[in-house]
């Protein structure tokens, strides 16, 4: 599906999403045409999703984060269904994975601090449909984010 010259965009686009295109082009070794050609062709095939800002929470107040397993009712037919679009409407769950497994449900939530979470907690997560068994993990350090490939 990808060639050397897609993967050499690739890689150097990883590692600077932010570059101007005369540069990213520069870097890999292609000229400005090929690049946008070849970036509009990785767009169109899905293997570029799109650009997006990466924000730092705790810059903007947000100090705390969790990490909630939860497992849910699978005796209700629509469990997951109702549980994940009733989630998406918590502005402060930022991530949400399901599982395979004891748990069925990852949710990664912010908030300023310990007590906006628990109010938080009480009020929007508690009330989310069809849980079962609900585990906190409080977040103390990222050690690594690293989306990258290698290509």
């Amino acid at each position: 599906m990808l060639d050397d010259i897609d993967r050499r965009i690739l890689r150097h686009f990883q590692a600077a999403p932010e570059s101007a295109s005369a540069d990213l082009a520069d870097r890999a070794g292609v000229t400005s045409s090929t690049l946008a050609r070849r970036l509009e062709r990785m767009r169109a095939r899905g293997v570029l999703r799109g650009a997006r800002a990466e924000i730092n929470w705790p810059v903007l107040g947000y100090t705390v984060e969790v990490s909630l397993r939860v497992t849910l009712d699978k005796t209700q037919p629509r469990a997951f269904d109702d549980f994940i679009e009733a989630a998406r409407e918590v502005p402060e769950v930022i991530e949400i994975q399901t599982f395979l497994g004891q748990v069925d449900v990852r949710l990664s939530v912010i908030a300023r601090d310990m007590a906006h979470y628990q109010d938080l907690y009480r009020s929007r997560i508690l009330t989310l449909p069809h849980i079962s068994d609900l585990d906190a993990l409080m977040h103390v350090a990222r050690l690594k984010t690293d989306e990258t490939l290698p290509l």
